[in-house]
């Protein structure tokens, strides 16, 4: 365990260096190729902002996933779960996709549907290479006390695995997304959730999901070095994509291992502020006869901006309410490992 924290923390120290190193470059490179934001009505920034700075959490993140590779040596890195089957090179390939989406989207402005095409891409191939959700547990049947495997307390997904686990990935995205709005908030709460996500592996000995989520945070850290209030650079849609796509990847992959209701209630908890906000609004939108997807100032943050608070004051809100239920994930998979399911 001690070894597996270990690395963990390298991780993130590597992957933030790496990012916050090469932001200024990715901010040059934005700007050369006019990859700005202009302002909107629901903005907070008062001038034209580059945009692209995603990119250099991918690079980050990316680099330190593959370079650590060598350093594991007990572990099967690839967390093969069936022959041709790589969950983690999954989630990669997937977010690679995602990130060019992003690339593209923040350059010409893509439609939704060329979005959703992407997205939705980027969710099968993440899916056919093992990071998918293969079944559920059944809520009508009660745990096995000893812990051991029921196959009454699963309900195997079968043909439906890969497009549901699609229909996910793309949800989590846009949600994600949708959180996008404020210097520093997507980057921290990403950061927050991701490194709840890797103590939960680094618990349950999985050290794949658990360095990979740690070079997550690490990267959501390194690029708060340039984004923070007042942000020099905002990610744009690669980075929204980007990280919405890997935390979702995480989720499907680290609870795995958790055979009870948890499995579900567990990553709710830790992304559930960017699901249920994503959720509302879409909502909200829905009843008042306007496109889902479409952008407006009924996000939780713009919410609290109206209500006085200050941009800094609402991120650390939302900071703290996703905090919260990480906490309550964390408590939870503790008791679970102590008790049994």
């Amino acid at each position: 365990m001690n070894k597996i924290l270990l690395n963990m923390v390298f991780a993130a120290i590597i992957s933030g260096i790496i990012t916050a190193l090469i932001t200024p470059m990715v901010k040059a490179m934005a700007l050369r190729f006019k990859a700005v934001r202009e302002v909107r009505a629901r903005d907070s920034h008062d001038g034209e902002m580059p945009l692209w700075g995603g990119l250099a959490m991918f690079i980050g993140f990316a680099a330190v996933v593959l370079l650590m590779r060598p350093l594991l040596t007990h572990h099967e890195y690839a967390l093969s779960v069936g022959k041709g089957e790589h969950p983690v090179a999954g989630i990669i390939i997937g977010a690679a996709i995602v990130a060019i989406i992003g690339l593209l989207d923040d350059k010409i402005d893509l439609k939704p549907w060329q979005q959703m095409g992407g997205l939705l891409l980027a969710g099968f191939v993440a899916a056919s290479l093992g990071a998918r959700i293969d079944g559920i547990t059944n809520p009508f049947v009660p745990p096995s006390p000893s812990g051991v495997y029921d196959a009454r307390n699963y309900i195997d997904l079968g043909a439906f695995a890969v497009p549901l686990t699609m229909l996910w990935y793309f949800v989590a995205t846009k949600t994600f997304d949708f959180l996008d709005g404020l210097d520093g908030l997507a980057s921290g709460v990403c950061a927050i959730a991701a490194t709840t996500m890797g103590l939960i592996a680094a618990a349950k000995g999985d050290e794949a999901v658990a360095l990979m989520a740690f070079a997550l945070a690490g990267a959501c850290i390194g690029f708060l070095r340039h984004n923070y209030n007042p942000a020099a650079i905002f990610m744009g849609s690669v980075g929204s994509f980007f990280l919405g796509f890997v935390l979702a990847g995480l989720a499907v992959v680290g609870t795995a291992k958790i055979p009870t209701i948890l499995a579900v209630v567990v990553p709710g908890l830790v992304l559930g502020v960017p699901i249920l906000d994503g959720f509302r609004v879409a909502a909200v939108r829905v009843l008042r006869g306007k496109n889902p997807l479409a952008a407006d100032k009924t996000h939780i943050h713009h919410l609290l901006r109206e209500w006085g608070l200050t941009v800094k004051q609402a991120v650390w809100v939302i900071y703290g309410l996703t905090a919260a239920g990480c906490v309550a994930a964390l408590l939870l998979v503790y008791s679970l490992t102590r008790t049994g399911p």
